[in-house]
């Protein structure tokens, strides 16, 4: 018997990806919604075969368009579980939210619906791949992310970048076991994408913050804490030499050398070049603005 879960997967240009994610999910979910941004590859023509819950949308950006599935589609079940087209679900994990659910009374669901304390989400650990090898160490695992949800009871936060899940009410709790980051594409690829998610993170540190967005906080969950980290001391460091700084603190004081070759090139680019690149595109706008003046 499936799960009553809605698994909601935005998707473009995502054939190496797309079979590897609904294979792990399609016996298991028993609705299946896919995003599309006018794909030009064998995406829909992948996804048709597991699913004929298909839309399309021109896309601006992760949040907006996750939004605007859970805005105007039709979802027919309580439980939300936002998924990317390169990441799939382990056994463990489904078994897991299998008995989860089961284990819940349809009077207990009310019961919880009514509380301010209800339980209206669970926060998942991303378990990343990179060259096939698990980047275990560097700080990088467990990444703790809020994917599954009751409808109605959150939403994306709206951001350029680095955008979660926020609940509009009540708490989340923690799951046992992990879902799989496993990009297939390769090298040249996943740096052109990261060249592209640093102008998104410029963009991103330099607007007026909105207030739809998780607070950076120390004591407030595992993503604020992380923010408060980011916005509180990296962000205040010299830029350029703290992507140096970070980049020493991932590889050699949390382990990230343990990683292997793959590792190394992992947290080098990740860790050292991408923050260094954003870095250098803000120096790059602030220069030009300056020449305007």
């Amino acid at each position: 018997m499936k799960s009553s879960i809605s698994v909601i997967i935005l998707t473009y240009n995502e054939e190496i990806n797309i079979e590897n994610c609904l294979k792990s999910i399609i016996d298991w979910a028993s609705e299946v919604i896919i995003v599309d941004s006018f794909s030009t590859d064998k995406t829909l023509e992948i996804a048709r075969k597991y699913t004929n819950k298909i839309a399309q949308r021109t896309f601006v950006n992760q949040a907006e368009q996750f939004n605007w599935a859970l805005d105007n589609l039709e979802i027919k079940n309580n439980w939300i579980l936002r998924l990317d087209a390169d990441e799939y679900l382990t056994e463990e994990l489904k078994q897991e939210i299998s008995n989860l659910f089961k284990n819940i009374s349809v009077n207990q669901h009310e019961n919880q619906r009514e509380s301010a304390r209800a339980v209206n989400g669970y926060y998942i650990k991303r378990r990343v791949h990179f060259m096939g090898r698990w980047i275990k160490h560097g700080g990088y695992y467990p990444s703790w992310i809020l994917r599954l949800f009751r409808k109605g009871k959150g939403r994306s936060e709206e951001r350029e970048m680095d955008e979660h899940i926020i609940l509009l009410e009540g708490r989340a709790e923690k799951l046992k076991n992990d879902f799989i980051d496993d990009n297939k594409n390769n090298l040249e690829w996943w740096i052109d994408k990261h060249n592209r998610f640093s102008s998104r993170e410029v963009k991103e540190i330099l607007k007026e913050k909105k207030n739809f967005q998780i607070k950076a906080g120390l004591f407030k969950g595992p993503i604020a804490r992380k923010r408060w980290a980011k916005e509180k001391l990296y962000l205040r460091l010299p830029a350029f030499w703290r992507a140096c700084f970070y980049f020493i603190y991932r590889y050699f004081l949390r382990f990230g050398f343990l990683d292997g070759k793959q590792g190394l090139i992992f947290h080098f680019l990740q860790g050292l070049w991408y923050r260094f690149l954003v870095d250098a595109k803000i120096f790059e706008l602030k220069k030009h603005e300056k020449k305007q003046k």
